[in-house]
């Protein structure tokens, strides 16, 4: 009897199982979608023709990236996390001078033949996107930007770019205004120093000479001394863009460097009716620059202050702390900076429309701020400009604090 009792309750916990086992088969089925052997079968042709159409989406994605390097003007080049070269286009054997296909399997050191390169696509590898300049092989090598990025294999991309011609055409021009400048300052320096003599002649006591001729020898003298200014300002700025202005590094308190170059201005300003006023922070933290060369873009900001008050009124030099920099601005209340013209102050030569600027007399050069905005940013700082239509300008550089 018990033999009878315990056979079936293993049926009927055999039935459970068997029915347990259906139930899921049955899910099983239902997420797949086909309940016959014959639908499984057509479900797994179904899955090798979507994989066999994803895998010629990925060909032809390929295909087309390969079309395009063949075709790009600039050097790709791809390597692997150990720095060795996997890929490269035509552009980029061109570039390197290299037979096509013949960087293959070479490392970046073994493809450029330079640590600059190197450094960039170690820096990319890390995952910092890097960029850098480097002058190729001997005096007739090409000049290459190099950027560098992280792949997603892990590896980098490594950019080029021929910047050859660029930097030839800069040369040229460097030394085409060199050459201009140094030609006309010999003769304008002439100039300038015989109108100042006729200028004191005519203003010599007993001196018979027409009011009319008084007057267009001082335009000669305003006139000639323009043009002096703006030889002596195409060289500077030359020398600036090549690079070579910085001179010697001093801890600077920014807030004694605007005073006294805002002292040198003074009696220009007291002439033009404009009154300065220097405010400044006391205990102000150091900057670290060429204190001969941040006293010219204050005395840069500050004179074209003057200049654009034909009203007169105050013009405020201050200096500030905020955040990690030193704010130097110099403040007028003339005759503004109209909006379309804000972006475009600090490009050389530019100058606002004369017609909204007929208050102002004289003019400048269109290259103070030019110099100005060089200069900061050789000292690794910002400017900018502020300014409302007919309510004024303020014009603020920042330069880092120094920190020791």
């Amino acid at each position: 009897m018990a033999l009878s009792i315990l056979l079936v309750v293993l049926v009927a916990a055999l039935a459970v199982l068997l029915l347990r086992r259906e139930a899921t088969l049955r899910r099983v089925r239902s997420s797949l979608g086909p309940s016959t052997s014959a639908d499984a079968g057509a479900s797994a042709a179904r899955l090798r023709a979507t994989a066999d159409r994803a895998a010629a989406v990925v060909q032809d994605e390929r295909t087309d990236r390969a079309r395009l390097l063949e075709h790009l003007g600039s050097g790709v080049l791809r390597t692997d996390p150990g720095l060795r070269v996997v890929e490269a286009n035509p552009a980029a054997h061109l570039l390197l001078d290299r037979a096509p296909g013949s960087l293959l399997g070479r490392t970046v050191m073994e493809a450029f033949l330079d640590t600059a390169v190197e450094s960039i696509a170690r820096s990319a590898l890390e995952g910092a996107q890097a960029v850098g300049e480097v002058h190729l092989a001997d005096a007739d090598g090409p000049t290459l930007i190099v950027r560098g990025q992280r792949a997603v294999d892990g590896g980098t991309w490594l950019i080029l770019d021929d910047v050859s011609e660029l930097r030839r055409l800069q040369r040229i021009r460097t030394e085409f205004i060199d050459n201009l400048s140094h030609e006309l300052r010999t003769p304008l320096t002439t100039v300038s120093l015989l109108a100042e003599t006729l200028a004191r002649e005519a203003d010599a006591p007993g001196a018979d000479l027409p009011p009319r001729m008084r007057d267009r020898i001082g335009k000669i003298e305003i006139e000639t001394g323009h043009l002096v200014q703006m030889v002596s300002e195409l060289l500077d700025l030359s020398r600036i863009e090549s690079g070579g202005t910085i001179g010697l590094l001093e801890d600077l308190d920014m807030g004694q460097l605007a005073t006294e170059a805002t002292e040198r201005l003074r009696l220009f300003a007291e002439r033009q009716g404009v009154r300065l006023r220097v405010v400044t922070e006391a205990d102000l933290p150091s900057v670290r620059g060429d204190g001969a060369r941040l006293g010219q873009v204050v005395i840069n900001l500050v004179h074209n202050a003057v200049k654009f008050s034909p009203d007169g009124g105050p013009v405020t030099i201050r200096a500030r702390v905020e955040g990690q920099e030193v704010i130097t601005s110099v403040e007028d209340r003339g005759v503004g900076i109209p909006t379309s013209a804000q972006a475009r102050v600090f490009e050389r030569f530019y100058k606002v429309d004369r017609s909204r600027l007929r208050a102002v007399e004289g003019g400048g050069t269109g290259l103070g701020l030019a110099i100005a905005r060089h200069l900061v940013e050789q000292h690794g700082g910002r400017i900018w400009v502020e300014s409302v239509e007919g309510r004024g300008s303020t014009f603020a550089f920042a330069l880092p604090i120094f920190v020791p």
